[in-house]
């Protein structure tokens, strides 16, 4: 093994501790002074139909209990390749709950509507708030959500009141 290899392997195994160590941190270290001075001036409405709120706090759960199984993973697991596997689904994991977050919010910029995204691969489930069907609106929010992807993705609009 040359010097080469041995410093890349070295500085690898460093980035994959630290990245380790971050994720495996309680999240409460990182927001707790942020938090405590948000917390005394902010007012919070919830303006969300029941069903969203009941649909993301499910969704939240599922997803915390992936990313403590390959969390586990992680640490426990000696061999490398169950390692990095587990590492690529975890930020796969944290992509899709991001672009969620980012087209939810968009759809109520875009349209005024609440909505539920759920991304599961190339399938896209939008819930949204309304009391009536609209196939114009449901059109809209397709073609929206469509152009934020290079792929086509088999989107889904389901209405909920």
């Amino acid at each position: 093994m040359n010097k080469q290899n041995l410093w890349f392997l070295t500085l690898f195994s460093l980035i994959l501790i630290l990245g380790v160590y971050y994720i495996t941190l309680p999240s409460d270290i990182f927001n707790k002074s942020e938090v405590q001075s948000v917390s005394k001036n902010v007012d919070v409405n919830v303006s969300d139909n029941n069903k969203l709120v009941a649909l993301r706090v499910e969704r939240d759960e599922k997803i915390s209990s992936v990313m403590s199984e390959l969390q586990e993973k992680i640490i426990s697991s000696d061999n490398a390749d169950d390692k990095n596997s587990a590492f690529e689904e975890l930020q796969l994991l944290n992509l899709a709950k991001g672009k969620e977050t980012y087209l939810e919010s968009k759809l109520q910029n875009e349209f005024n509507i609440n909505s539920f995204i759920e991304i599961n691969n190339d399938n896209i489930v939008v819930t949204i708030s309304a009391k009536e069907h609209n196939n114009t609106l449901a059109n809209d929010l397709i073609r929206s959500i469509q152009d934020e992807f290079d792929t086509e993705k088999n989107i889904t609009i389901k209405f909920e009141s």
